[in-house]
């Protein structure tokens, strides 16, 4: 399981060696995914993004945390009206999996990676909130790692919301168990099969409280000095991707 941005590519560039490392697992017989918790894109446009970097994917090697969100939507709130503060993709991705969105009176908030935020979305969330629709968070991320930096991601408009309303959001996404169960029933696998590849301590490699191996590579946000301060360990540590392949 291969994180995307800052372990695969980080923004529109593939990280050196991204490919080698497909190479490899293909030499070696190893099946992959992606996942990303990045919600402001669906599974086709992630696949096309790869496609763009030279690595030729169908959507269904990827997963993102906006389908993990609408697959808990479906099970713990079946046809209920949805208000999303998110992309037009990700809305898109909603509608397809027969989520209800509306635009009024919803019976939950879902907050997504809204990079076409307005501070009309922020009052509209909070007053829902305020008014006792439940507060769901597509995924915990506080930054999203770009060519020319950090960007304020889902966690940080969370903690915006959270602020004025003093509600906290259910949160999904890596590393919550709701992903863990999605990966399972998506791989069929056994926890014992699979290992998550990232560049995020407190996303990624925390998936490995979950009982997942977990490999760190220090292409994105984590460097090695942070590791001494971090309770949250990998049980393997590489410099990029392509270096792990002589572990397989």
């Amino acid at each position: 399981l291969l994180d995307m941005d800052g372990t695969f590519y980080l923004g529109d560039r593939i990280l050196p060696g991204s490919l080698d490392f497909i190479k490899t697992l293909g030499k070696k017989d190893k099946s992959y995914l992606f996942f990303t918790n990045n919600s402001s894109k669906n599974d086709q446009s992630y696949a096309e993004k790869l496609t763009h970097m030279g690595c030729t994917v169908s959507a269904d090697r990827i997963i993102t945390s906006g389908m993990v969100t609408a697959g808990y939507l479906k099970r713990e709130y079946p046809g209920a009206g949805v208000y999303l503060m998110g992309t037009s993709l990700l809305a898109e991705g909603m509608a397809e999996e027969g989520i209800r969105l509306t635009e009024e009176s919803p019976d939950v908030v879902v907050v997504g990676y809204d990079t076409a935020l307005t501070y009309e979305k922020l009052v509209k969330v909070c007053d829902f909130i305020r008014g006792g629709a439940p507060f769901i968070a597509t995924h915990p991320d506080i930054n999203c790692p770009t060519e020319t930096g950090f960007v304020p991601d889902c966690g940080a408009i969370c903690a915006a919301i959270t602020s004025s309303t003093g509600v906290k959001p259910t949160v999904l996404g890596k590393p919550e168990a709701e992903t863990v169960s999605y990966i399972l029933d998506r791989t069929g696998c056994e926890k014992a099969a699979l290992i998550y590849v990232g560049d995020r301590l407190y996303t990624d490699i925390a998936l490995g409280r979950h009982g997942i191996t977990t490999a760190l590579v220090l292409s994105g946000e984590t460097r090695e000095e942070d590791l001494a301060e971090s309770d949250v360990r990998p049980d393997i540590v590489a410099d990029r991707l392509v270096d792990l392949g002589g572990l397989l």
